[in-house]
């Protein structure tokens, strides 16, 4: 299933609207709601969010998380000497078994 088709679905399964009644409130076709749905057909940007504001939804753009590389960090770390670079890790490393723990534990 495509994710505009999860997305669509999911708000307007949220708002409480059936295909028709969303169909309706965006003067789309209920044919094509469903087809959207389906995953058989990928609609344009502007179908989609006139759905979704419907649906009393909004579509945003947001950047991806752990996508890009942050250059500052990189540049930090080559600043360290060898041994404030192992220094920096241990402590991460012991930070990491912490927090390890602590899911386990559920705390």
């Amino acid at each position: 299933m495509h994710t505009a088709s999860r997305l669509l679905k999911h708000a307007r399964r949220r708002a409480g609207l059936s295909q028709r009644a969303l169909a309706a409130a965006a003067a789309i076709p209920q044919s094509t709601v469903a087809r959207i749905e389906l995953g058989a057909l990928s609609p344009r940007t502007d179908t989609l969010e006139r759905l979704l504001r419907a649906a009393g939804q909004t579509l945003s753009v947001e950047p991806r998380l752990g996508t890009g590389v942050d250059r500052s960090l990189i540049q930090e770390f080559l600043r360290m000497t060898a041994g404030e670079r192992v220094r920096r890790l241990k402590g991460d490393a012991r930070t990491l078994r912490a927090l390890d723990r602590a899911v386990i534990l559920g705390r």
